[in-house]
């Protein structure tokens, strides 16, 4: 098979699961509802959304709101064209994969952005759960819309130290914050470049190197004989 189409499938599927499970929590739960997984606190589905970037991190105000969201465009259109060239000169399965995560992660968080503003109505504490399709419109225009983030993993709860300046005594969890599939297809393609497709860029780099230094060495000269240079020396210089 193709790793065009291996990537193509990858995409796909990862858009599929993210979108299928943004739509389920947003027409089942109201904005702050939780369902424990297998009973446990610490593994749950907690429903906010998310106007600014990944991880619950925001760009305040509107303009903020679509200047991200022409970004994340941007990032996309960069990510599409240079999949194309990593697939046209036979890059690593490895690569391949860790950018067709990093690509349908953000085409995912596109889609919320871009549509879920016109197709939903509004989420909030007092205001039930959301319908699709509302017969008044949704609730903000396009690429205005609110990330669906669900993910919330707090698997330790405490306290500061009390003899810790500023913030002895106060509660933390760790980890925080809430997020979404395409969130973490993000992170998977990130790692797993860092961890274990470093080598090609670093072997890129070094080949882009040695192709600077050898457009760099001068051309080599002939050398000339000792008769010749005798000849040379012999010609009379001309007088104008």
């Amino acid at each position: 098979m193709k790793h065009s189409i291996k990537i193509t499938a990858i995409v796909l599927l990862v858009l599929i699961l993210d979108q299928a499970l943004k739509i389920w929590v947003k027409t089942t739960l109201a904005h702050g509802d939780s369902i424990f997984l297998f009973g446990w606190d610490r593994a749950q589905i907690h429903f906010v959304e998310n106007p600014g970037m990944a991880f619950g991190l925001e760009l305040g105000g509107e303009y903020g709101k679509l200047a991200l969201s022409l970004f994340r465009i941007l990032a996309v259109s960069f990510l599409i064209y240079y999949l194309r060239i990593l697939i046209k000169n036979k890059a690593p399965f490895g690569l391949l994969f860790s950018f067709a995560c990093i690509l349908a992660g953000a085409i995912g968080n596109i889609i919320d952005s871009a549509f879920y503003g016109l197709i939903f109505s509004e989420s909030c504490y007092h205001c039930g759960i959301a319908e699709l399709f509302p017969e008044g419109g949704g609730y903000a225009g396009f690429l205005h819309g609110r990330v669906v983030d669900m993910l919330y993993f707090p698997v330790l709860r405490g306290n500061y130290p009390d003899w810790l300046p500023f913030f002895g005594g106060d509660s933390f969890t760790f980890f925080s914050p809430v997020f979404n599939l395409a969130d973490t297809a993000i992170t998977v393609g990130v790692l797993y470049i860092l961890l274990f497709q470093r080598s090609f860029f670093s072997t890129h780099h070094s080949s882009a190197e040695e192709k600077t230094v050898t457009s760099l060495e001068p051309a080599p000269v002939k050398a000339e004989s000792s008769s010749d240079a005798e000849e040379q020396l012999e010609q009379p210089t001309p007088v104008s």
